[in-house]
């Protein structure tokens, strides 16, 4: 029997009565003045926790998606969708500080003492997304010598340190890749074929250096100084113990399995079959880049509104936020993986078959 649904209304639907009684200025409440400003703070702050929580509940589908031993095709295009989202989402984020901004600082120290010990550093949703994204706890800034969730209530400790034993979205997607099929293909061994095109191309430079007449015999010199430099750098790539190492000094974090899959997807990125696999490692890039932008503005935010102060939170303010731009990056192997794209006229010629294979090649049946 169906069910029986009955009317509905707009603003219980929203709960609209809690949303918009939730503002409770604290300029009103302990100094008996409302500081207009402080409302705005609030708003804002609540609308970016709104917004923690779609993104975790995107991010969360993912990982579901990619936690299997096996994910569809289809599923990646789901993925690639729900973190686009993502990514129009942070947009917005970013653009919400500059609502903040409207705020000057005179406007906030009117409320500004009555937020301490309250910040940002409190705000669980955010170092749960840090978390499940998959940012390693070792890359962390240090917060006042302690744990980054030390200033967070016991409930949402356990959350957070919950989420650092948790599947993160990086470590299925270094699995994902090292899954890829092509890298050795009935005789086609991407690596090796790689590794040739390479050497062919930087044999090729080096012989244009040494042949070139019109450069003086210092200027040869030095331009064969710097290409020395790109020739180690181009290379490294194929030393597995190099990688490793720099993987277990912190360097680098994907396998080098998985390395050379993304290597291969980048390279091949116009096969049809590899479309949707670019397309998903693009937006890890676009998600770790958004929220490097977001912490950039976020820190500049900061100085404007409290120069060098510390914050309501006890912290050195903008001082750690700035820090955290660089440190705190997730996927920088695959934005370096453009170190090592070499031009479409020099990549290895893909057999037939294969090619077949990658462009969903079907030749219908004869009667």
């Amino acid at each position: 029997m169906k069910k029986t649904i009955p009317p509905l209304y707009y603003s219980d639907y929203l709960k609209l009565d809690q949303i918009l009684n939730s503002q409770h200025p604290k300029s009103l409440e302990y100094g008996g003045k409302l500081a207009h400003d402080e409302v705005l703070f609030i708003i804002v702050h609540q609308a970016y926790e709104l917004w923690f929580k779609q993104i975790l509940h995107e991010l969360d589908s993912v990982i579901e998606i990619f936690e299997g031993d096996y994910v569809n095709e289809k599923d990646v295009g789901i993925s690639v969708a729900r973190l686009r989202r993502i990514t129009e989402i942070q947009k917005l984020l970013v653009d919400q500080i500059g609502i903040l901004e409207t705020m000057t600082p005179l406007d906030f120290l009117e409320f500004r003492d009555y937020l301490i010990p309250a910040s940002g550093f409190q705000s669980y949703q955010f170092r749960l997304i840090e978390n499940k994204l998959g940012l390693d706890p070792d890359q962390r800034k240090l917060f006042e010598k302690g744990a980054y969730y030390s200033r967070l209530s016991p409930e949402h400790q356990k959350l957070i340190m919950s989420s650092e034993r948790g599947p993160t979205l990086f470590k299925l997607v270094e699995i994902w890749l090292e899954r890829t099929p092509f890298m050795d293909f009935k005789g086609f061994n991407f690596w090796k074929s790689y590794q040739s095109a390479v050497e062919n191309a930087l044999r090729k430079d080096k012989e244009i250096i040494e042949n070139n007449p019109t450069l003086s015999d210092k200027v040869r010199e030095q331009e064969l100084s710097e290409f020395e430099k790109t020739e180690k750098s181009s290379t490294a790539i194929f030393d597995e113990k190099k990688h490793n190492d720099l993987v277990q000094k912190g360097f680098r974090r994907l396998s080098y399995l998985a390395t050379q899959a993304a290597l291969l997807i980048n390279l091949y990125r116009d096969e049809p079959i590899l479309h949707l696999p670019f397309s998903f490692l693009t937006t890890l890039i676009d998600i770790d880049e958004l929220l490097t932008t977001w912490r950039y503005r976020h820190a500049l935010m900061v100085q404007r509104m409290i120069g060098t102060k510390i914050g309501t939170g006890g912290s050195s303010g903008h001082q750690y936020l700035k820090a955290t731009t660089e440190s705190h990056k997730i996927f920088s192997d695959l934005t370096n993986i453009s170190t090592f794209l070499i031009p479409r006229s020099q990549l290895p010629e893909l057999p037939t078959e294969l090619r077949k294979t990658l462009g969903f090649n079907y030749t219908k049946s004869k009667p």
